[in-house]
């Protein structure tokens, strides 16, 4: 027999924030699938589910500002935390 598979579960917020990353920030539904790490058709799914823009869940101007700024920093350092393991597996490598 073959083992139970288990999905991860995902909350309502997380969903509509990232189903609002389409419009407001001008993605592409698989390019906001890419940044969240998520199948593409996943987040159409979930887009579909709850329209093109939740109800009453819009940001303000200095809320998107600062959504666009986070999201720019969390990228800035997710890619030099993928240089700094490449770097130590280099200088763990030259040790030896």
């Amino acid at each position: 027999m073959g083992q139970k598979r288990t999905y991860k579960q995902y909350s309502k917020e997380y969903k509509e924030e990232a189903v609002a990353l389409v419009p407001e920030q001008g993605y592409s539904v698989p390019e906001a699938a890419k940044s969240l790490v998520i199948a593409s058709n996943i987040l159409s799914l979930w887009k579909s589910k709850t329209g093109s823009q939740p109800e009453g869940k819009s940001l303000s101007v200095d809320g998107r500002e600062e959504l666009k700024h986070l999201r720019k920093e969390v990228k800035n350092l997710r890619m030099e935390k993928e240089i700094l393991k490449k770097a130590s597996a280099f200088f763990a490598k030259e040790m030896k």
